[in-house]
């Protein structure tokens, strides 16, 4: 009899955090925010505070303009941009979260005489609003701002064939930052979003002129 009562306690510890996971979450198994929100707004009010994890991936299409002619790379240049991001409701059954996460990001810029590869890894903390129209499908506008750490990239001469560091002496600071904004799309796990990083940082090495890099994201991914 003992042995039967170890038995039955430990398959109830076992049990216990599978089912918790479950909790006020409809059919029984784990949702995208976007549902968590319907249900706690419109139908069941609960106390959990709903995170969640995702992946990105997508385009940039970067810009670096400056007073210096050497460093101004006004016309758009395009790159890749992959990451992964973490979020949480900020109090429970209401629709804001505040998400962060960590990216690979392609900047930079071109002109006739010049081409900017500025390759940063970035950490962003936004801020989201979550409509939903159905339990499924949610819009999700966002502002923030970001931090950005140059990692590698090259200026290359055109007519001379010739290329430098991005980040050596005499062309862009490593650091950069600024405000970010947008608007996601999210079905069921799937999630989309569109946006634009505004850079307020001075990149330019130069004391007497200002750099500063703008960049329009396209990203795709999932929600766990």
């Amino acid at each position: 009899m003992k042995r039967i009562m170890m038995i039955s306690m430990l398959a109830v510890l076992t049990a216990v955090p599978s089912m918790a996971q479950y909790v006020g979450r409809p059919h029984g198994r784990p949702v995208a925010p976007a549902r968590l929100s319907y249900y706690d707004n419109g139908y069941r009010r609960h106390s959990i505070v709903d995170s969640y994890f995702g992946f990105r991936i997508g385009m940039d299409v970067a810009t670096v303009n400056a007073d210096d002619r050497y460093l101004d790379g006004g016309s758009p240049k395009t790159g890749l941009n992959v990451g992964f991001v973490a979020g949480i409701q900020m109090a429970p059954a209401t629709p804001l979260y505040l998400e962060t996460g960590l990216s690979y990001a392609e900047k930079g810029g071109k002109n006739g005489a010049y081409s900017y590869n500025m390759n940063y890894l970035e950490v962003p903390l936004v801020i989201k609003y979550q409509h939903n129209f159905d339990p499924l499908t949610s819009i999700q506008p966002f502002l923030g701002v970001y931090c950005a750490a140059g990692i590698s990239g090259n200026i290359k001469e055109q007519d001379r064939r010739l290329s430098y560091s991005s980040f050596s002496d005499d062309a862009f600071k490593r650091f950069d930052g600024g405000v970010r904004l947008g608007c996601g799309l999210q079905f069921d796990h799937l999630y989309a979003e569109l946006g634009y990083d505004i850079g307020l940082a001075n990149v330019s090495r130069d004391d007497f002129n200002t750099a500063h890099t703008g960049c329009f994201f396209a990203n795709v991914g999932v929600n766990f």
